[in-house]
């Protein structure tokens, strides 16, 4: 409205422009029209079936060492008092993180059970970058897998020892960084079961609730982790991981970032470096290093024990510092 000389003249207002309808009904019917051609193509390729076995091998796969972890976990809640770990371990955390990580050799599993475990030990008091180190160093330096390692490559102890010292390396490695820039609030402790610790103290019913609360909380993470995955399988296709087999230095990259989409349990996943004959001795070497420590299944297993934030923060510098460690070692040894 202008006022000119004591009159009010109402002036045209000219309505703000909007968007044509269709072209926001294209923004939305043109993704949606590539996503059903991709699964009709997947469906029609038996992608469908390819998935469900996919996901339902590495559930399978995951879930005995789950079973083992969360059994591990509620014993050491139930049955071991803190004292213990004041006594074993250093007070200093920069110490206790070298004990954590080749204490990890004691539990034969894969890291489905490490991450229960290493949740029960800092309900337990022990120091959160001791207890991530030994999350790490678990599923890729105990004896089952060095075992493994040394049937899938015969005749190359080097590779065994590489894997090894990598592996060892990266989570001490990591380990030190969280003493030195990790902070309380990027790590959401882990809540041990409803009523544990209240009333007359019961170990068995201890026991009891702490299984049934680590095994449930962490089934389902698996299950994400494992669909991921399994996704992953079905979508894209060999032939994009072949492109990098002729380059050395794409290779480790490429073989690291494999390793994190196939989940494959760390008992395993050296039968599948050595079939990858195309990449160099350092490629296969990331594969074996990165995945026991940074997977999908793993990544959702952290994200519903610690949280989201840590999860991304934590599997982001661990993958870059396994990925470092490789290739430091696997320069020294092979």
């Amino acid at each position: 409205m202008e006022t000119s000389l004591g009159s009010a003249r109402h002036l045209p207002v000219t309505p703000a422009e909007t968007p044509p309808r269709w072209r926001t009904a294209l923004l939305i019917a043109v993704p949606a029209v590539g996503a059903t051609a991709a699964l009709v193509r997947v469906w029609n390729a038996g992608g469908v079936q390819t998935w469900r076995t996919v996901m339902v091998a590495i559930v399978v796969q995951g879930v005995p060492f789950l079973v083992l972890g969360t059994v591990v976990s509620a014993a050491i809640g139930a049955f071991v008092p803190e004292r213990v770990f004041t006594r074993v371990l250093p007070r200093n955390p920069a110490l206790a993180v070298p004990v954590a990580g080749v204490a990890g050799a004691v539990l034969p599993g894969c890291e489905c059970a490490s991450v229960p475990v290493a949740g029960s030990l800092m309900r337990r008091g022990v120091a959160p970058a001791a207890a991530l180190a030994f999350l790490l160093s678990a599923p890729a330096v105990n004896p089952v897998v060095l075992v493994a390692t040394a049937i899938a490559f015969p005749g190359k102890p080097e590779m065994v020892l590489a894997r090894l010292v990598a592996s060892l390396l990266t989570a001490v490695v990591m380990g030190w960084l969280w003493v030195a820039f990790g902070r309380p609030e990027w790590l959401r402790l882990p809540k041990g079961p409803a009523g544990h610790g209240e009333g007359t103290r019961n170990p068995l019913e201890e026991f009891r609730r702490g299984l049934q609360h680590d095994f449930l909380h962490a089934g389902g993470f698996l299950v994400v982790g494992a669909a991921a995955a399994a996704t992953f399988n079905v979508l894209v296709p060999p032939s994009v991981l072949r492109t990098f087999a002729d380059e050395p230095w794409l290779g480790v990259p490429a073989l690291a970032f494999l390793a994190v989409v196939l989940a494959v349990c760390s008992e395993a996943d050296a039968f599948v470096a050595a079939s990858l004959t195309g990449f160099s001795p350092i490629a296969r070497l990331a594969f074996m290093v990165v995945g026991p420590m940074v997977d999908l299944k793993l990544i959702a297993l952290q994200s519903g024990a610690f949280g989201r934030a840590f999860a991304i923060r934590f599997s982001s510098a661990t993958f870059v510092v396994a990925v470092l460690a490789s290739i430091l070692i696997g320069g020294v040894l092979l």
